[in-house]
Order: structure tokens, then C-alpha cells, then sequence
């Protein structure tokens, strides 16, 4: 063999060495979460239950809830790939201060729940909180779905399936493939990845009133991802693009602010 073929093949198998290390280590790329065991008076939060919920396949997940107010709707929150529950206590304590109930659900592999992290788990992770709210008497009207990120693929799929009084997404993608491969372009991403998320795919089924609120200088999640799920979803729906915010919009007043003035709108009381 030549010298040009040795390196030729050295070159193949260590690009085979890479898919191979990139499909089996794919999820802890994809997801990064803690288990800081947070429980809600340490966050600062008070009145807030915790509630650990059994899934369908077995697993148990831990939620904080708080109920509505007379006559205002319920949030069920969905969070980011990153941390945990915990981490998220000033966005908690903004809507249960005006009158929103709210469940925050801790997915399987996060915070205290059990379960391997996938899509499908995620799912049904969200599912089963849906259902559990059902049982507490909340009527799907008058719950209003919230995605943050990650969040928002679950949302989505979530809202394509069951019915639900809106739904809002924080810097929503078409899909993760999407953005994976934007980053790892010199791979076969699509072939590869097993937790696409591609909300492309079900946003047509989702009914309710959407907002997408997506920050203009997003490196994370470029914006142009949120715009073309909004030009592909249903009516009626809102977009905000916000000025001087990137990724960093998630954790903002401004986007709470915007989902609480959408949901008043779009929820009409009980």
C-alpha cells in the first residue's frame, strides 16, 4: 500500500472512530442535567408541594406544584436541557405571584426523578404531568403550556396531542437535528441522532393559541429556527423577537411578562 493509501485509510477509520464515539455518546452531548436535591424552601419558594408521579414505563418524576387562583389558568412548565427545576425559582414565584397555578415537572434523569434520559421518555414524562392535572380538576382550557428551550420540542408534541388553552415557546427550534447539525456539519447528523425533536413535524397538529418568543442574537438557537415554526404553525399566534437578548432571554422578566399578557388574552376565565 502507498504511502497517500496508508493515510487514506488511517484518515477512514479515524472519521469511523468519531461516529462511533458521537452515536454512543451522543445524549450526554445533548442533555446536561443535576441533581443538586433543591427542594423548593431552599430555592426560596414557599406553599409549593412536591409531588413525585409514577409514568407509564415505570419511572417516577418529581413535579412542584402550586394551585391556580380562583379563575386563572394553570402553567405546566417544561425546562432546558440544562440543570434542574431548582435552578428556576424566579420564573416560579413570577406566575404563581399573579394568580397562575403552576406544575413544574422534573423529567426522568433530572432532579430527583428517575429514568435514562430520551425523547420518548421526555414525552411521556409530560404526558403523564398533563394527565395528573386533569385529575386535580384542572380543565384542559384552561391549561397553558410553557417550553424553555429543549422544552420546547416537548411542549409541542405534547400540545399536538392532547388539548390545551395555549402554549408559548422560549427559543424553539424546528428541530434538534436542525441545530446539530448546523454544529457538526462534517457528520451525518440526521442518520446518527436519536432525539431529534422535530417539532417541524407536529406543530401543524397543535390547535391552541401559540406566542413564540425567541431573543434576536440567539447563537444557541438562532432565531430563524423560531421564526419558520411560527410561518408553520396554525392560527392564531404571536411572535416576539426581542431585542438585545440572546439565549439569555429564557431567564427574563420581559419574557414571563409576555407569556402572562398572552395567556390573560387568549384564556378566557372560567
Amino acid at each position: 500500500m502507498t504511502t497517500l493509501g496508508k493515510a487514506a485509510l488511517i484518515c477512514v477509520l479515524a472519521y469511523g472512530g468519531v461516529l462511533l464515539a458521537m452515536y454512543f455518546l451522543q445524549r450526554g452531548l445533548q442533555y446536561f442535567p443535576q441533581d443538586k436535591g433543591l427542594t423548593p424552601d431552599a430555592a426560596g419558594l414557599s406553599g409549593v408541594a412536591v409531588n413525585r408521579l409514577a409514568t407509564p414505563d415505570g419511572e417516577r418524576i418529581v413535579t412542584w406544584y402550586v394551585a391556580a387562583k380562583p379563575d386563572r389558568p394553570t402553567i405546566l412548565y417544561f425546562h432546558g436541557n440544562a440543570g434542574e427545576i431548582g435552578d428556576r425559582p424566579r420564573r416560579f414565584q413570577y406566575y404563581a405571584e399573579r394568580g397562575f397555578g403552576v406544575l413544574y415537572v422534573s423529567y426522568r434523569g433530572y432532579g430527583g426523578s428517575t429514568g435514562d434520559i430520551t425523547e420518548r421518555g421526555l414525552v411521556t414524562d409530560a404526558v403523564t404531568a398533563y394527565d395528573w392535572l386533569i385529575m386535580q380538576g384542572v380543565a384542559p382550557a384552561q391549561i397553558a403550556l410553557v417550553g424553555e428551550s429543549l422544552g420546547t420540542g416537548v411542549a409541542v408534541q405534547l400540545a399536538a396531542q392532547k388539548p390545551v388553552g395555549a402554549v408559548a415557546l422560549e427559543a424553539p427550534y424546528t428541530s434538534t437535528a436542525d441545530i446539530a447539525a448546523a454544529i457538526y456539519w462534517w457528520l451525518p447528523v440526521r442518520l446518527l441522532m436519536k432525539d431529534q425533536f422535530r417539532s417541524m413535524d407536529y406543530i401543524g397538529a397543535v390547535t391552541a393559541p401559540l406566542l413564540v418568543i425567541h431573543g434576536a442574537t440567539d447563537r444557541l438557537i438562532p432565531a430563524e429556527y423560531g421564526r419558520a415554526l411560527f410561518a408553520a404553525a396554525n392560527q392564531p399566534k404571536e411572535i416576539s423577537i426581542v431585542e438585545g437578548f440572546g439565549h439569555d432571554v429564557l431567564f427574563e422578566e420581559v419574557t414571563w411578562a409576555k407569556e402572562v399578557e398572552f395567556f390573560e388574552k387568549v384564556l378566557a376565565p372560567r
